[in-house]
């Protein structure tokens, strides 16, 4: 970068506006003549690419012969990358943020990945698609493209648009009407487009068509037909260069004539421009081999000379001119410049500027000049600093900075944010500039852009350190530049024609532990371990992987790709230590599903791992709600006996079928039974088997008019004696053994339900009743209705102590104090006295008691 004794040495102007031409690069390669080769650039100071155009004869000798090869360089000629080109002849090279883009005349293109490790390898740095169909046989005459996608112009005059990088469909604009190739054409992308979708202009016979994927519009313009189109920055004007040699400037929607100029002046009998491109949104330049021509909207120019030949690249802010030689950077002098180096400028900024100089050589004219812009010296401070961030020269830079420190120091309240970050700023552009790196990329390039894009460009080109740096300079997350360079650190690691399989565990300890070490350094909390050991279990190296996810904090980052890694028992412990629950969830059901049931019981076998019994525990509570089968399997393969019985009995109470309910528990039993500690329980399910069979037994007999499953011994024998079948109710009694008192229960409640009142006499009297009689007595009066009539009856079988109550009870108050009479017991006539209600139990009651009087 050469050092220029004045700043506006490098300015000349066009109709009073001035421009400068600054010599960023004297170019490091070895490029004689660029007309050879087709070349691409990427914006804002982006690489090179270059391959040589096989449609021009060569010299022999003046290229190395074999297959072509693109070149990738920086901008200042330092050799990036080598790629092997073996398809045919491309008609396109083109840089996206991400990718170099190039398609051949048949309609395969490649998409080159530039942050990948190694972009050289067919394997990781590309990948093929094919345009297809009607595309493959009749051929790509020509191809432009956007960061989004490109349009392609096919042999049979036909464009076609293909959205993104992915290997997505060719979808075919509006029919072109085309029955010749057009003179020029040029695409519109979406960002600057009005309808929003990607536009194509094209020159036919003396007008231009606008087409896109709904309409075709006839501009009706009349000068055509143009060689050259060429769309303006910002998207709003037009250059066109008509085959008559007119430059003709006008606005996008053909509404506003800006300018028209004869280009026979420029071009010393030459002919048409090769190249046509805009010097930012200013001025058109056109090139003839070597010879660069800035043109002006009233004819006035600027010739450059870079013979044998340049190649334009054109910028938001200026262009780009790349030579043999050089590279440089031609733009219209930002307004900020302007002010404080033009000549005779009265600007405060410049007043400023010549008040630094006067301090400096200790001149009191230092002091009249603050004076003087005393009320507008804000705006000269702030002046200064946009101007320090429009200069390459680091001098100029330094100089405009320390200016506006200077008026900073007069100033009672200024917010130093802007001088802070221009500083900051500066220090970021200046990095990137120099030469070994190689992108001269523009204040008004950064901030359009974004630094997260710098900070990619620079890894892509592993320039790990410096892309660190710069991202803890300006408080970004140094995350991105670790993930890559610990990616690029594998692939590196991983030496060719080694098996990943037989790397020593030392060699993975080695990498692991560099990483883990860089990312402790620079690294902030929370950067995640997953993605690079994702990236090295894709290079082959598992074991690296499962290490590098060992120093992963979050659980939720660890599991799924140990799960992919096949790491099945780490995945599960992980993600029980985790205690998030819907992780181990997730683990079950994909190892569920991916192995064997044998296998995957086995994983869980709680005397293998204890440490894996929280997860068991969580299979069975789900397995229990959603999978039964699951439960019942794991239950068995697990010998569990009592769990598997337990489950049984829970399916055979909940089953609708009867047969299948005493299948269930004739599992059940058998279950118990294997387990000598359940043989109480093996014994009832068998006899809720048996039971069970019998009640399905007389249904079938009865003609299913009646339904006995599912009923206790008692309510089946209960059941049988309401509904008649004695002889059935004894067979049960007998079979399950019923005791004499509780089938006396059964039998009075079934009798007294059924109100037969004389089956419950003959009942009482056909043997002496284990029971006793006072059941019968409150059993009947506990009935609804109560029965007090009948359990009278019932009241003189019962115990004599207990008559006296009883007879209350039924509300016969005479027999209770007759019964108590008999007993002599006065004391209970007197209770019975007192107790009687007013009327006629007490006259009852009075007269017993007068005759024991007589």
């Amino acid at each position: 970068m050469s050092l220029a004794q004045s700043p506006t040495a490098t300015w000349d102007t066009i109709q009073n506006v001035f421009y400068r031409k600054e010599e960023i690069y004297s170019m490091s390669w070895r490029v004689p003549d660029l007309s050879d080769y087709i070349i691409t650039s990427a914006k804002n100071g982006g690489p090179i690419a270059m391959i040589r155009d096989e449609r021009k004869i060569m010299l022999l000798g003046k290229h190395v012969p074999g297959k072509p090869k693109i070149y990738i360089y920086t901008s200042s000629g330092l050799l990036l990358h080598t790629l092997t080109w073996d398809l045919s002849p491309p008609v396109l090279l083109h840089f996206t943020s991400q990718y170099l883009v190039v398609l051949s005349d048949e309609g395969l293109y490649r998409v080159y990945d530039l942050s990948n490790p190694n972009p050289s390898s067919a394997a990781g740095g590309y990948r093929q698609y094919t345009l297809g169909g009607e595309v493959g046989e009749v051929g790509v005459v020509e191809a432009k493209a956007w960061e989004e996608g490109m349009v392609v112009l096919t042999g049979s005059l036909g464009w076609v648009e293909v959205r993104g990088w992915g290997g997505g469909r060719a979808t075919p604009l509006s029919p072109s009407g085309l029955t010749e190739p057009p003179t020029s054409w040029t695409l519109i992308s979406p960002d600057q487009s009005p309808t929003g979708h990607v536009q194509i202009l094209f020159s036919t016979s003396s007008t231009i068509i606008t087409l896109d994927a709904l309409e075709r519009i006839d501009q009706r313009v009349s000068r055509g037909p143009f060689a050259h189109i060429r769309v303006s920055p910002n998207g709003r004007f037009l250059a066109l260069v008509t085959v008559t040699g007119n430059l003709w400037v006008v606005s996008s929607d053909f509404g506003r004539n800006l300018s028209e100029v004869d280009i026979a002046n420029f071009n010393e009998g030459a002919g048409l421009p090769e190249k046509v491109e805009w010097c930012g949104d200013n001025a058109v330049v056109l090139a003839w081999g070597g010879r660069v021509v800035i043109v002006g909207p009233a004819g006035d120019s600027l010739t450059y000379d870079y013979s044998p030949a340049a190649y334009l690249v054109g910028e938001m802010d200026g262009l780009r001119v790349i030579s043999s030689t050089t590279c440089d950077f031609i733009q219209k002098v930002p307004d900020s410049s302007l002010a404080v180096f033009s000549p005779g400028s009265s600007h405060p900024a410049a007043i400023l500027y010549d008040a630094l100089d006067h301090f400096e050589r200790k001149s009191p004219k230092a002091d009249e000049s603050i004076r003087s812009i005393r009320p507008e010296l804000g705006n000269a401070v702030d002046t200064c600093v946009e101007a320090a961030g429009r200069e390459i020269e680091v001098t100029w830079q330094r100089r405009l900075l320390k200016a506006a420190q200077f008026g900073r120091a007069f100033m009672d309240l200024y917010n130093p944010s802007d001088f802070v970050g221009m500083a900051q700023t500066l220090k970021v552009l200046n990095a990137v500039r120099y030469y070994e790196v190689g992108i001269p990329i523009t204040y008004e390039q950064y901030t359009s852009s974004s630094p997260t894009l710098l900070i990619s460009h620079l890894v892509s080109r592993n320039l790990h350190l410096l892309a660190l740096r710069i991202s803890q300079h300006i408080g970004l997350r140094p995350d991105p530049v670790l993930k890559h360079w610990a990616t690029a650190k594998i692939s590196r690691s991983s030496a060719k024609g080694v098996d990943p399989s037989e790397r020593g565990a030392s060699d993975d300890e080695a990498v692991c532990q560099a990483i883990v070490n860089k990312f402790e350094k620079e690294g902030e909390k929370g950067v995640s371990y997953a993605e690079i050991a994702k990236k090295a279990w894709e290079a082959g190296r598992t074991r690296l992987a499962t290490m590098l996810l060992d120093h992963e904090p979050r659980a939720a980052e660890q599991v799924p790709l140990l799960l992919q890694m096949k790491e099945d028992k780490i995945a599960l412990t992980k993600a029980v230590d985790s205690g998030d629950t819907d992780l181990v969830y997730q683990v079950l059901l994909h190892l569920r599903s991916s192995l064997s049931p044998g296998d995957f019981f086995h994983l869980l076998d709680d005397s293998i791992s204890p440490n894996l019994k929280p997860a068991v525990n969580l299979l069975q509570v789900y397995a229990r709600q959603a999978d039964r089968g699951l439960l019942r399997d794991f239950y068995y393969q697990d010998d569990r006996r009592t769990e598997s019985a337990t489950l049984e009995m829970e399916e055979a109470a909940q089953a609708e079928d009867g047969t299948e309910r005493v299948e269930h528990l004739r599992q059940a039993s058998k279950y118990f039974s294997e387990s000598k500690d359940r043989v109480f329980e093996a014994k009832m399910a068998e006899d809720a088997q048996r039971l069970l069979t019998l009640q399905q037994t007389y249904e079938r007999e009865l003609d299913h008019k009646f339904t006995f499953s599912g009923l206790s011994v008692d309510q089946f024998i209960s059941r049988l004696l309401i509904e008649g079948f004695a002889k059935r109710a004894e067979r049960v009694r007998s079979d399950w053994r019923v005791p004499d008192k509780r089938w006396w229960w059964i039998k009075l409640k079934a009798l007294a339900e059924m109100r037969d009142w004389e089956g419950l006499e003959v009942f009482a009297k056909s043997k002496k009743s284990p029971i006793g009689y006072e059941p019968f007595v409150t059993h009947l009066l506990s009935l609804k209705p109560p029965q007090p009539t009948h359990a009278a009856t019932f009241v003189p079988r019962c115990d004599p102590k207990s008559r006296p109550d009883l007879y209350v009870a039924c509300g016969d108050w005479g027999k209770a104090a007759e019964s108590a009479k008999e007993r002599g017991d006065k004391a209970k006539l007197d209770q019975l006295l007192r107790a009687a209600p007013n009327g006629i139990a007490q006259r009852e009651v009075n007269e017993v008691i007068k005759r024991i009087g007589k």
